[in-house]
């Protein structure tokens, strides 16, 4: 089985202007796609967040469906998970997403899903790889696509998304922070939580094609932190740049990671009895996760990290609710793909409905000590050819055993191999991760 070579965890990503992030490719691509996702014709639905550079892309994938044959329907800048549930709403072929998620505004990327909402199968990015080396189609004249734009799409998300509160429960009484990260949700999300009745203070809503992701948002919470305690709000939601993860702050400026989120939410389906299937997360997942959950009697399992393979498995054990650290969750019983304001809707519901505090809810989840480096590559790794870092990553494992845990992988997304090593023991987890982390920038030089 052939690897893939643009495709990642996440779609195609890159620095604008730099492979593969160029008009030229955009083109390819969009043609490749159609001719593997709609042969003979069809529709896509095309949406994107709020970087400088989604015009020209736009534009170029616009070219490539229209010239292939293909239909295309424009929303403007809608988070991804709206795009999801728009291409199913309006019976697309398949849908597009042109954002690089939390990276800065100079990266890009473009994402694909299915006529069901879902991310496209390795299978099916292989067959769209294996046509970006040929020249883009123009089929006959009486055979070209038109392209339209959808009106008051958002506002079809926005119901959706208040849909997805049970019936009776509002956020009346609730002072919220909601930081959208100058990116695709600075519009809809804070529509959704004033309609719910919370009382809102939004930052991070003022994009300028510059400032996505630029010290707000989930990647950078400290100003929600900061904004919560001062206003004394009830809690805080920093959005991504795409708006499909969500981390939170309780209402002592602490932060709530996805993993906390998660056992809140499987904590309140499991006591209700609506929780079907094990709880999925990835190799990434605190420890603390798994040992709350297993005192709860609620099964978990781990997948590799990407929320493809959390969604792969849930479908496959007949599971409902999934997700990873980074607040990339997945609630089956409410959307086809992660979801940052439905996921935080389903922990603020809980909030309203219980009576008790953020902080309260995530009592129960101890969160072990757990250490994340990255170190930065020029080029591919093959971590596991390399002996020295093979006896390294032994050497840390044995001892963390029956303690913690330790991870080594190469990003998805990025040139970068991810070090992460947590445990009971903190100043352990430090030097451990800090002693194999040294030993992989070696091995990169």
């Amino acid at each position: 089985m052939t690897s893939r070579h643009y495709f990642g965890t996440d779609g195609i990503r890159g620095r604008v202007g730099q492979s593969p992030m160029t008009v030229e490719f955009a083109l390819r691509l969009a043609s490749a796609a159609a001719r593997v996702l709609a042969p003979q014709g069809g529709s896509v639905l095309i949406g994107k967040d709020t970087r400088l550079s989604g015009y020209m892309f736009e534009a170029a994938l616009e070219a490539g469906f229209v010239a292939a044959g293909v239909n295309v329907n424009l929303v403007g800048p809608l988070p991804t998970p709206a795009v999801a549930y728009l291409t199913q709403r309006h019976r697309c072929d398949f849908g597009v997403v042109i954002s690089a998620s939390h990276n800065p505004y100079e990266d890009n990327g473009i994402k694909f899903f299915d006529g069901q909402g879902g991310k496209l199968s390795d299978a099916l990015e292989r067959q769209i790889e294996a046509l970006l080396d040929e020249p883009p189609v123009t089929v006959e004249s009486e055979r070209l696509g038109r392209a339209v734009r959808i009106e008051h799409a958002g506002t079809l998300y926005q119901e959706l998304c208040v849909s997805t509160m049970p019936a009776g429960v509002s956020l009346k009484g609730l002072k919220l922070v909601v930081d959208c990260a100058n990116g695709a949700a600075y519009k809809v999300a804070p529509r959704v939580l004033s309609e719910l009745g919370a009382d809102i203070i939004p930052i991070g809503c003022s994009p300028n094609g510059r400032n996505i992701n630029d010290g707000c948002g989930s990647t950078a919470p400290a100003l929600l932190q900061l904004t919560v305690a001062g206003v004394r709000a009830d809690a805080g939601l920093a959005l991504d740049g795409d708006g499909d993860r969500v981390v939170m702050v309780d209402h002592l400026g602490r932060t709530v990671d996805g993993d906390q989120l998660l056992y809140v939410i499987a904590q309140a389906r499991h006591a209700a009895g609506t929780l079907t299937g094990p709880v999925v997360g990835t190799v990434m997942s605190n420890l603390g996760l798994e040992h709350a959950l297993a005192a709860l009697g609620v099964p978990f399992e781990r997948a590799a990290v990407g929320d493809r393979y959390v969604l792969e498995r849930l479908r496959a054990t007949g599971g409902v609710l999934g997700g990873e650290t980074s607040g990339h969750l997945l609630c089956l019983d409410k959307t086809t793909t992660g979801d940052g304001i439905v996921s935080a809707l389903q922990v603020l519901a809980i909030m309203q409905h219980s009576g008790a505090s953020l902080a309260e809810l995530v009592t129960q989840m101890p969160k072990y000590p757990q250490l994340l480096l990255n170190v930065r590559t020029a080029r591919r790794l093959d971590l596991k050819a390399i002996p020295a870092v093979q006896t390294a990553l032994a050497a840390a494992e044995a001892r963390l055993l029956g303690t913690g845990r330790v991870v080594l992988r190469a990003s998805g997304t990025e040139p970068l191999i991810r070090v992460m090593v947590e445990g009971r023991d903190a100043d352990l987890v430090q030097t451990t991760a800090e002693e194999l982390a040294e030993v992989v920038r070696l091995a990169a030089l």
